[in-house]
């Protein structure tokens, strides 16, 4: 049996499991795990204030740069393993999501969070090559999604992305990819059970909402246990391409309440 002394000269990864396992939180079924992808909206660009980089609430947790569960504070994308520059990173749908998930049915809530600002869909295919000095992106979901399924099981994947593929060209070609997408992250998370896939809307005061936002609400309708989170009256940041930080928290309600009513 360990004593203080030696327990204080771990290091500190060593130290965060040592803590868990004391805790017990490392049996399987502990939390619920959520992955959260997509570009710069999921990563979060609203601002912060000093406050909102406290630890949120007791019972939420994310995975952090040592694949081990740590209490949760924003910006939730800051372990993303293909973000860009940390202080770029904001609030996200992350933090009222995981509390919204965590009052309706009182389950610690495990986020793994792996974002990339101005990202296409077509980077997070599976077959897709790895970015320039970056990991790629459908391989790092899937690798800190099964080292967080050491602590629990997956509830469910939220993918908010779409401004890089608003155009109609690209906008032509999303349907396809991300039902392949959807596909494979089941097939390689779950052994293919169908895993609650939740998408979201861009602002619908973007340039190409009236393009992008009938594709994404027909992905939700020909993936199975799938929904689509609508962006109805969120309000955009000045450059018109990322949410508030008023309206991320309200974009997380709404994917909670979207997965509560697909699943419960």
């Amino acid at each position: 049996m360990m004593i203080l002394k030696d327990v204080l000269k771990l290091p500190t990864a060593l130290f965060i499991l040592f803590l868990l396992c004391s805790c017990g939180h490392n049996n399987h079924n502990d939390y619920d795990v959520y992955l959260l992808i997509g570009q710069s909206n999921m990563a979060g660009r609203g601002p912060l204030s000093r406050e909102d980089t406290t630890t949120i609430e007791d019972g939420v947790y994310l995975l952090n740069a040592e694949d081990l569960p740590e209490p949760a504070k924003a910006p939730f994308n800051r372990y993303s393993t293909i973000r860009k520059d940390l202080s770029i990173q904001g609030e996200n749908p992350a933090r009222s999501f995981a509390s919204a998930m965590r009052a309706h049915n009182g389950r610690p809530v495990l986020l793994v969070v792996n974002a990339r600002g101005g990202s296409s869909i077509s980077s997070w295919l599976k077959d897709a090559p790895a970015p320039a000095e970056r990991p790629q992106y459908y391989s790092e979901a899937v690798r800190r999604t099964k080292q967080a399924l050491q602590y629990g099981e997956l509830k469910a994947i939220l993918w908010h992305q779409g401004e890089s593929d608003s155009d109609s060209t690209r906008a032509a070609a999303y349907l396809d990819r991300i039902q392949k997408l959807a596909s494979d992250l089941r097939t390689d998370l779950c052994n293919g059970e169908a895993v609650p896939f939740i998408v979201g809307e861009i602002l619908r005061t973007h340039d190409n909402a009236a393009i992008f936002n009938p594709v994404i609400n027909q992905a939700s309708a020909l993936i199975p246990n799938s929904a689509c989170v609508n962006s109805e009256g969120l309000v955009a940041l000045p450059d018109n391409l990322h949410f508030d930080t008023a309206s991320q928290l309200e974009l997380g309600k709404r994917y909670a309440q979207e997965l509560i009513w697909l699943t419960f």
